[in-house]
């Protein structure tokens, strides 16, 4: 009786331990350092994107990163890991997730998707794909793997990645039969083998949220060439402030 109930609150329950949104107001005021620019896309009449630019100081641009953002609450969380690029002269675009923010609408794995594969056509028409580099962290990272896996870029950068939503409850359900559960699949794995471009993903040893052996299953599916930087001791939220990170961003975008 206890592993039905245990299993059937998980069941009802999982969005719930996966997103965590913060709402925003529509006319909430982002207060951001350095120069920026909000936009609002509608979608249809219920789905809204709310996106954010960053811009580097130089005019010059060197090229557009797509940043998709983890799974708590909206993009005031994430901004401050925009500067690495920016500083590198990458203008940076964030989204939200439907119900992060001020972006509408409901959440499916879909939405997730294709207003994803949106925002990298809105950046296409505008610039070369070959100057567009995909970065995912935490939750992001199976979605900018899915649009590195339909659409061309200069390079797909994984910040402590999961093999797959099942594969991530399973590390903590592990009794449960979680891949025939989980309503939200995001199987990174699947996607990162149909990616042409060169892949670097920062792992860090210290991770509890996403276990380190989660990430490093993705090594199965890399191609010759790939990158997989191991950050000793960091957890799931300072991977990025790790010096090697920082040596390693700093190399590739230059």
């Amino acid at each position: 009786m206890v592993y039905g109930s245990v299993g059937i609150a998980l069941y009802y329950l999982q969005e719930k331990f996966l997103f965590h949104p913060e709402k925003l107001a529509s006319d909430h005021v982002f207060e951001f350092d350095g120069k920026f620019m909000e936009f609002n896309i509608p979608v249809n009449k219920e789905d809204t994107i709310s996106l954010v630019k960053f811009f580097p100081e130089d005019s010059i641009r060197k090229g557009i990163v797509l940043y998709f953002h983890g799974n708590m609450k909206n993009i005031e969380r994430y901004a401050e890991y925009v500067k690495p690029f920016t500083k590198n002269g990458y203008e940076v675009w964030m989204e939200d997730y439907p119900g992060f923010g001020k972006s509408t609408g409901k959440l499916t794995e879909k939405k997730l998707y294709d207003q994803a594969l949106q925002v990298q056509k809105m950046a296409a028409a505008i610039i070369g794909t070959d100057s567009i580099i995909l970065y995912g962290k935490s939750l992001g990272t199976g979605i900018a793997a899915y649009v590195a896996s339909v659409t061309e870029a200069k390079m797909l950068l994984l910040e402590t990645p999961y093999y797959s939503i099942p594969h991530l409850f399973g590390t903590y359900a592990m009794i449960y039969p979680t891949a025939s559960m989980s309503t939200y699949k995001i199987p990174t794995y699947e996607f990162v083998e149909d990616v042409k471009e060169p892949i670097v993903i920062f792992a860090g040893t210290g991770d509890w949220v996403v276990p380190y052996r989660c990430a490093k299953k993705l090594s199965e599916h890399l191609k010759s060439g790939d990158l997989f930087i191991t950050i000793e001791d960091s957890s799931h939220n300072n991977v990025n402030h790790a010096p090697r990170y920082y040596r390693a961003i700093d190399s590739l975008l230059n």
